[in-house]
């Protein structure tokens, strides 16, 4: 699926990727581009066995609010992208998840942010 924003000189098209995890049925919905730092910051925390908190602010069509997930290795956890290219990572933000990451209160991502657009070039994986 994928969201429209408008933008003065043209329009541009997000990537909106979904978060599944557990047994929920109903995925979560992110832009490709933060759930691509979720990826990276989560399987480097689980591969070490580490769990973690996830909060996540609400996109503006559902319910305003937030959800928390508690981020364990048992739980099944699922990155689907509507893109097949890869995100570029920016090293920032990933160092600022991961720190948030090792906080009680954990890590926020904001399901509102607006990805850059498709047609950016991505760097090599």
């Amino acid at each position: 699926m994928t969201a429209t924003i408008m933008n003065t000189k043209s329009e541009r098209t997000i990537a909106m990727g979904k978060l599944y995890y557990g047994s929920a049925g109903e995925p979560i919905q992110v832009s490709d581009r933060l759930l691509a730092h979720l990826k990276f910051v989560a399987t480097t925390k689980l591969r070490r066995q580490e769990s973690f908190a996830l909060n996540i602010l609400h996109p503006t069509s559902e319910d305003a609010g937030r959800t928390t997930l508690w981020i364990q290795p048992a739980i099944p956890l699922r990155f689907v992208f509507s893109s097949a290219e890869p995100e570029t990572l920016d090293r920032e933000l990933i160092k600022q998840l991961a720190e948030d990451a090792n906080t009680t209160g954990g890590m926020t991502l904001d399901a509102r942010e607006t990805a850059r657009p498709l047609n950016a070039v991505p760097a090599a994986a």
